[in-house]
């Protein structure tokens, strides 16, 4: 879409801008580029840039800043990422003792190490027993699933049925799984009841499948997220002179649930995801870009970790930081 100028100069203008926080004028645009152009030139590129919406010019200045659509384009295509230097990767180093502590010491390296909100969902429990189910009759078609884990969790989900249950056939359907499931894994459940069916009453089956499906649901779900380094943010001057965003933003860390959302997006992603401004689709964050890597436990994504910072982050130095620390919160829980 853009000839090699236009890129070099794009590039340039987004590294002077994350560096300076300040817009970026033709004669440093020439100065850094490497360019042998004139800032006729230089102008007219930026007159392009500005229509494609790739850059924007502040009011107060005749220079230009990077629009979050620029700033996609460098992130996608334009950047070099740094490798870390060999005294920091040396003191990157997690407990292996309890995944909780693996967990929580990521969050704060990732803070540490990019002055930014660092992150990290809890694994999701795929070891997690199943200790009892129980059906009840709540209405006609409308029959309560009440399902206890090893870890005394209680969760009850409302099933909308297809036809009328009997008090005996919900009997019944809570003994097999009380009687084959129990003390098995949840995530074990569907495996459990497919080879069981050829022994059940077609009649009681779907009643049998709403329980695997509430289960499957529990042992890929992870219900926390460790957040480090919040404070962090009221030194960034992009977010902080924004006392509302700031608010919301705050916010946003306290509930977590949205957060949560975010971050099981990076559960079925290859490696690194980047959210810039309004991507994330979360209003507290269209000022800031969020960076996540997925982690994995033997192999198996259970967990997504990342930063969250100002656009004008630097970019080429916290997505190694966060792509180290997923491989070592990996290593940390495969142990």
């Amino acid at each position: 879409m853009l000839n090699d100028r236009s890129q070099i100069l794009l590039k340039t203008l987004v590294e002077r801008y994350i560096a300076e926080g300040q817009p970026v004028g033709s004669k440093a645009l020439q100065h850094f580029s490497g360019l042998d152009i004139s800032s006729a030139t230089i102008r007219n590129t930026m007159v392009d840039l500005e229509a494609l919406g790739f850059v924007a010019s502040p009011h107060t200045s005749a220079g230009r800043i990077p629009t979050v659509l620029g700033y996609r384009l460098f992130v996608d295509s334009l950047l070099t990422v740094q490798t870390l230097d060999s005294p920091t990767l040396s003191e990157l180093q997690l407990p292996v003792d309890s995944p909780q502590r693996s967990v929580t010491a990521a969050s704060q390296i990732l803070s540490q190490l990019t002055q930014f909100a660092g992150l990290v969902q809890s694994p999701k429990r795929h070891d997690l027993l199943l200790k009892q189910i129980e059906f009840m009759q709540l209405s006609e078609r409308r029959v309560l699933l009440i399902l206890v884990t090893s870890d005394g969790d209680v969760q009850n989900r409302i099933l909308q049925t297809e036809r009328i249950y009997s008090a005996s056939e919900l009997t019944e359907a809570a003994h097999f799984l009380n009687e084959y499931c129990s003390g098995k894994t949840l995530a074990a459940l569907s495996h459990i009841v497919q080879k069981e069916l050829v022994s059940l009453k077609s009649d009681i089956v779907s009643l049998m499948n709403a329980a695997v499906a509430v289960g499957a649901e529990l042992s890929n779900r992870s219900d926390s997220v460790v957040i480090a380094g919040e404070h962090q943010l009221l030194g960034v001057g992009d977010l902080s002179s924004n006392v509302a965003r700031m608010r919301q933003l705050f916010a946003l860390f306290e509930q977590k649930t949205a957060l949560l959302q975010l971050l099981d997006l990076g559960n079925h992603a290859d490696g690194i995801k980047i959210y810039i401004g309004g991507e994330s689709g979360l209003a507290p964050l269209d000022e800031c870009s969020v960076i996540t890597a997925p982690y994995r436990v033997n192999g198996e994504i259970v967990g997504t970790l990342g930063v969250i910072g100002p656009t004008r982050m630097d970019y080429e130095r916290v997505i190694p930081i966060v792509d180290i620390t997923a491989q070592l919160l990996s290593t940390a829980l495969s142990l």
